[in-house]
């Protein structure tokens, strides 16, 4: 076996365990040490491996952290989740305004946005109505994995495809072809998580939520600029979007913009960086450049050319990228997917994306998203493990993909 295919499966196998031992092994210290490894077995250059590395999502994230971490620190987060939580009174409204608050928000916003923004507010929830932390944290991540589906701008293999496969109203043309399959998706995800979890439900206590208040009155001002920023670059980009604009605005250019608030005027900014995620962003440097090293073996080229199967078929390209996006990330798999489709449909280009995105609902590395959600639960004391998350995520993943595939050969043309 490649040096590069046993790392990539060594890894795997560790993020699974978590545990050698009695040492307690981190995801973003299984895929640093796996990067490392290619490197130093130069399986990969030093100069490819830094180029593999995507400076986008790299800015993205840091930006994004940031955000979050003001929003947190000045209490803001809470203090809007009191007022748009504080009429609900039962686990099970709870859960649904999660699921499909998250969802929708992912949406406009990027569910790496509502990754970082939302788990210290679901860990918050959960442990003020003592509900089961493991409840809230897979309701936010399966609802902005399958919220951030019908939007271009939801993920980015969303926004590549949007961007590169030549369709003429990008919002229009997700919204028609997977709004009415994503909201049914979404009422399956909550009949699974109340069959799964159904003591949570069957026993909660009606909720008292206790008024929040502001921990930093100028850091909290500043946190708000920084999501009216947020949303209105946001916002811009979506309306450049729609009219076909030669301007564009990066995510990275956002997410940047939007955090220099609290770096430039709070008097806590040295605390903000170092509270900042850095052994997430450390993990996609790591898994950017493991990827790459796999990439570059062809092992993958070799497995698709195998099977012999029509590529271009919706069926085929649900499967194959919901399946590829597990051992390369979903938007490498887009990226390298959309040349093989020549002069695409929409609704191939739409299966395309519901494959690749809906390969998050699967397997912790089936999305960035799951991954920071799990980072950020893990340094505020909250986890999830990899067998946890597949117990429910498997079958959901399967169901949702059936729900997507009826609608595009049955229902959808």
């Amino acid at each position: 076996m490649n040096i590069s295919i046993a790392v990539l499966v060594s890894v795997f196998i560790l993020i699974a365990v978590r545990k050698i031992g009695h040492f307690n092994i981190k995801i973003w210290q299984s895929m640093t040490g796996g990067a490392l490894i290619v490197i130093v077995t130069q399986q990969i250059s030093v100069f490819a491996a830094i180029k593999a590395i995507d400076l986008d999502v790299m800015l993205f994230l840091l930006g994004m952290f940031i955000i979050g971490q003001a929003l947190v620190a000045s209490g803001y987060l809470y203090y809007i989740a009191y007022r748009l939580f504080g009429g609900l009174k039962s686990v099970q409204h709870l859960v649904m305004g999660i699921l499909f608050g998250a969802a929708l928000s992912s949406a406009l916003l990027m569910n790496d946005t509502l990754a970082i923004i939302g788990t210290p507010l679901v860990l918050r929830l959960a442990r003020e109505h003592t509900i089961n932390s493991k409840l809230l944290l897979l309701t936010l991540a399966y609802a902005i994995t399958i919220g951030s589906v019908m939007s271009p701008i939801g993920n980015p293999q969303n926004f590549l495809i949007a961007s590169q496969g030549g369709l003429r109203a990008p919002f229009q043309a997700y919204f028609q072809a997977l709004a009415v399959p994503t909201l049914i998706n979404l009422w399956l995800t909550y009949l699974l998580l109340r069959l799964v979890y159904r003591q949570e439900f069957i026993n909660g206590m009606p909720l008292t939520h206790s008024p929040v208040k502001l921990l930093d009155k100028q850091l909290a001002k500043l946190a708000r600029a920084s999501l009216f920023l947020l949303i209105t670059l946001s916002a811009l980009k979506i309306m450049l979007a729609n009219i076909h604009s030669s301007i564009r605005i990066e995510l990275s250019h956002i997410a940047i913009i939007a955090a220099l608030p609290p770096i430039l005027f709070s008097s806590i900014r040295l605390q903000i960086l170092k509270s900042v995620d850095w052994s997430t962003l450390l993990f996609f440097a790591a898994m950017f450049v493991l990827i790459a090293s796999v990439w570059q073996t062809g092992f993958m080229q070799q497995w698709v050319n195998a099977l012999q199967i029509d590529l271009t078929s919706v069926s085929a390209i649900m499967i194959l990228s919901a399946t590829l996006s597990q051992l390369i990330s979903n938007v490498p798999l887009v990226a390298l997917y959309l040349p093989i489709l020549e002069n695409p449909d929409v609704q191939s280009l739409m299966a395309l994306a519901t494959g690749s995105t809906i390969a998050g609902n699967f397997l912790i590395l089936g999305a960035a998203s799951n991954v920071i959600i799990i980072q950020n639960a893990e340094k505020r004391g909250g986890t999830l493990g990899f067998f946890e998350f597949a117990y429910v995520g498997i079958p959901l993943g399967f169901l949702n993909l059936l729900i997507y595939w009826i609608w595009f050969c049955y229902i959808y043309s």
